[in-house]
């Protein structure tokens, strides 16, 4: 009995810890987006998404670094979305089963967790040196696409393993080749899973900045890109050099760049919740 009412004891003080420290969370939480919000939404305006950056904090904008965000977005889902979903497919469905596999899998898996400054270097050396693209968008967007490429791999095998056998088998009693039975029954079922891992890869690429500042992006650009191969910045690189400078002003551009960024982010994120909820209730049915 005594082993029973300890372990009554031990269940209620982990449930009132996880509360308590979900409570203390979303209260930090709160007041940081608070704060930020206090500070920069009476900074965001036509103006300050139009206008290039300045030594003066009133005259300075985010053009340019929204531009090379969008730049940055766009090229890394080119290279990663198709490479990655190809080699979750050929993985999850085409690969054969053997120790291999099984050290390809640990190793994506593990590829997942490294710190993305480390992709930084890498890419320093394989696209900005040896490849001599230089500190271009190019270089930025391939660097990132390895940086998210396992969260895509990762995100496109469960979604194709959620997929039940069943859909594959009716497919197989048709006289489905394998190929048709992926293209026409297999991949539009496992759609909405594999989108939302490519979403949440794409989300956490638009807010990095240490692989970016290592392949050579510029803290200061006085002009939009318009090639894969010029310089740029981005939005995270643009907050972190105006947060380092004395100008309280300058803060206060800060916070409206962060403002800019969490929506982007949680647009991002919202649209990953809507297609999973909207898949789950596909797979349900």
């Amino acid at each position: 009995m005594n082993s029973i009412k300890w372990n009554r004891f031990l269940d209620k003080a982990f449930q009132v810890v996880g509360i308590a420290s979900t409570l203390i969370g979303l209260v930090l939480l709160a007041f940081f987006i608070g704060s930020i919000l206090d500070d920069g939404l009476k900074r965001i305006n036509l103006d300050f998404l139009t206008s290039l950056p300045s030594r003066k904090p009133e005259k300075a904008g985010i053009l340019t670094a929204w531009a090379g965000t969008l730049w940055i977005f766009g090229l890394t889902a080119l290279i990663s979305i198709p490479l990655g979903v190809s080699a979750g497919i050929y993985l999850e469905e085409y690969a054969r089963k053997g120790r291999l596999s099984n050290i390809l899998e640990v190793n994506i898996t593990n590829l997942a967790g490294v710190p993305s400054v480390i992709y930084g270097i890498l890419g320093l050396e394989i696209f900005a040196r040896t490849m001599n693209l230089g500190g271009s968008l190019l270089t930025g967007a391939l660097t990132l696409s390895l940086l998210i490429l396992p969260i895509i791999i990762v995100a496109t095998r469960e979604a194709i393993k959620a997929v039940p056998n069943s859909i594959r088998e009716a497919s197989y009693g048709m006289g489905a080749t394998r190929w048709q039975t992926m293209r026409h029954t297999v991949l539009p079922a496992a759609g909405g899973g594999i989108a939302t891992g490519i979403i949440l890869a794409l989300s956490r690429a638009v807010g990095e900045a240490a692989p970016l500042i290592v392949v050579g992006a510029l803290a200061y650009v006085p002009f939009t890109p318009k090639t894969p191969m010029d310089d740029f910045t981005v939005l995270p690189i643009q907050i972190f050099n105006w947060t380092s400078r004395p100008d309280p002003g300058f803060i206060i551009n800060a916070a409206a760049g962060i403002i800019i960024l969490l929506g982007i982010t949680f647009l991002l994120n919202g649209i990953a919740v809507w297609l999973r909820y909207r898949w789950q209730k596909k797979v349900n049915w």
